[in-house]
């Protein structure tokens, strides 16, 4: 990961510190119990607890350094830069599919908390990019692999 910005809400800051704060205090400590129960089994070059702790271990110092990375370079967006009347990130926006007639609500947010199944979805996917910077009222393309989805946007909220 470079040094590009990382957009953050408040609660994807809290999430983002919680979870290196559980990483570096509890995950650690976890995996390197592991490690030493592991080592105790006799002769590690054949030791599958102990390759698996590894690996473990890696991954848990390589997401550390990453969330630390991202909080380095985090803008955080407040509440009150968050615009009713404009789509931007921050924004909870209603928005209906034009040809089925389905309403989605979607929080816009960085792509560092984005998550889908919580309709939480980033300003660069391919709907955050259509309707970043609408207004209430707006119809708008989107683009996806299926062809060309036509979104009326209803409502934004903070």
């Amino acid at each position: 990961m470079s040094d590009k910005e990382v957009i953050l809400t408040q609660d994807g800051l809290k999430k983002l510190e919680e979870e290196l704060e559980n990483l570096k205090s509890v995950k650690r400590r976890e995996v390197a119990e592991r490690i030493k129960v592991a080592i105790g089994y006799g002769d590690i070059s054949e030791n599958s607890e102990y390759e698996d702790a590894k690996n473990e271990q890696a991954f848990i110092e390589g997401r550390i350094i990453t969330l630390e990375k991202m909080l380095r370079n985090a803008r955080i967006i407040n509440n009150d830069e968050i615009d009713t009347d404009t789509v931007s990130i921050g924004s909870t926006v209603t928005v209906e599919d034009l040809e089925f007639g389905d309403t989605m609500e979607y929080a816009i947010v960085g792509t560092a908390e984005s998550d889908p199944l919580q309709n939480k979805i980033s300003n660069e996917s391919p709907v955050g990019k259509a309707i970043l910077g609408k207004q209430k009222g707006a119809v708008v393309d989107v683009t996806v692999p299926a062809g060309v989805i036509q979104y009326k946007i209803v409502d934004i909220k903070k």
